[in-house]
């Protein structure tokens, strides 16, 4: 095999053509800046109608770390902090980003990447029964992502009940979506864009890791939850001047419900990858349904994959394997799938 498989990321190729054309056709019209242009006005009357919430608002930024940042730091008081799972993205792999906004990031174990709402009630009403509860960090929201960092999903009435928990103790649930795109094309996934709409405060909707250049956009359901949003994503220099660069992606994304189909490629390989690695024998702690497959590797594995093809390496596991990811994208082709398919049959263990 002459040249490398790329399976690191879901983010390594450039833009789907149907949005790069659509970037072309519209690059030499002149328009308004910050979000305040036709192109951006059409991607969010777009993305309301198909989560069902018109009178919602929607902002555009540019990736998912300063989107994390932003809306958790709105949407919390100083003397706040965020739960969120020990496996999360902004417990884990945004280099205290949540922490230099000032707010701590509360951690606490989860199940397959998954909160459960019963020990997210505890992590709440632990700090409610404190008696020195004024001198510690008040958990004021909730952070979950859909799909998790390892490939599972919430299902409805998981999200149903830690909605629920949310709005009895006033916690804003938030949902990060930077691989919604792959949620929403997998056929054991039943939560939809309304439902997320209809259970939750904030989330987003990710782009840059399901099909766009870049950028992710943000949904308030409810409009004027966070007061000055726009204001609050200039402090935090997350304002794009050209704002149209999302709009016109965006806008892309969601004509004809493209959105809902864009990562169907991806879990079509990924199922591909899982039965030839569940055929060869190798364990997969993680019963992930999306474009993220991990499994364990030894040495010998290890340094056979080396030669022909780039993963993610995810973490040591204690009897020394190796946590190994493989992810496809939308832009994943039936040929390369092909490939990996055929690598994990030769390899010896």
């Amino acid at each position: 095999m002459s040249e490398r498989l790329h399976f690191a990321s879901d983010y390594m190729e450039d833009a789907h053509p149907r949005l790069l054309q659509a970037l072309v056709d519209t690059n030499r019209e002149s328009v308004g800046g910050y979000g305040y242009d036709p192109f951006c006005d059409d991607a969010r009357t777009k993305i309301l109608a198909a989560c069902g919430c018109p009178e919602g608002e929607v902002y555009f930024l540019g990736g998912g770390t300063q989107t994390n940042q932003v809306v958790i730091d709105a949407l919390l008081h100083p003397w706040q902090g965020v739960i969120a799972a020990d496996s999360g993205h902004v417990s884990v792999h945004e280099a205290g980003a949540i922490e230099y906004s000032g707010h701590k990031v509360i951690a606490i174990a989860g199940e397959l990447g998954k909160l459960d709402a019963a020990l997210v009630r505890v992590c709440r009403e632990t700090w409610e029964d404190d008696a020195n509860w004024e001198h510690m960090v008040e958990p004021g929201m909730v952070y979950i992502s859909q799909p998790t960092e390892y490939g599972t999903l919430y299902s409805l009435s998981e999200l149903e009940e830690l909605s629920a928990l949310c709005h009895e103790k006033h916690m804003p649930l938030f949902v990060d979506g930077a691989r919604l795109a792959y949620a929403l094309a997998c056929p054991v996934n039943d939560v939809s864009l309304s439902d997320l709409a209809r259970l939750c405060d904030a989330f987003y909707i990710g782009g840059t890791k399901c099909g766009a250049l870049c950028g992710e956009a943000v949904v308030f359901p409810k409009a004027g939850i966070v007061p000055r949003f726009f204001t609050q994503m200039k402090q935090h220099g997350a304002l794009f001047a050209k704002g149209r660069l999302f709009g016109v992606q965006f806008g892309a994304l969601f004509e004809n419900n493209f959105y809902a189909e864009v990562g169907r490629p991806a879990i079509e390989a990924a199922d591909r990858i899982r039965a030839a690695l569940a055929e060869e024998g190798f364990e997969m702690p993680y019963p992930a349904p999306t474009n993220q497959v991990f499994f364990l590797a030894d040495e010998t594995t290890i340094a056979q994959l080396n030669e022909s093809v780039e993963y993610g390496f995810m973490e040591m596991w204690p009897d020394g394997r190796q946590l190994v990811r493989f992810a496809t994208s939308w832009s994943t082709t039936s040929e390369a799938a092909d490939q990996l398919v055929s690598l994990i049959h030769s390899l010896k263990k």
